[in-house]
């Protein structure tokens, strides 16, 4: 039996109020971590680009005024 069947008979505030409602209760802790720790990788990610192009930066300046001074 389809899930869908099994909603058939019922009314509609059944599927689209007590069924989301009941998986956020019984899997909110998993969503929550799961988002967390999503939101918290991206901003090492965001951290990490920042640092690099801030060497890159940094990197290139110094050279830059280096070469200009050998020559």
């Amino acid at each position: 039996m389809a899930f869908k069947e099994i909603l058939a008979g019922l009314p509609w505030w059944v599927t689209w109020i007590a069924v989301p409602a009941l998986a956020l209760v019984v899997f909110g802790g998993l969503i929550l971590s799961v988002v967390g720790f999503l939101v918290g990788l991206l901003f090492k990610v965001l951290v990490f680009v920042a640092l690099v192009a801030g060497l890159i930066y940094v990197v290139r300046k110094f050279t830059a005024s280096s070469s200009r001074d050998d020559g």
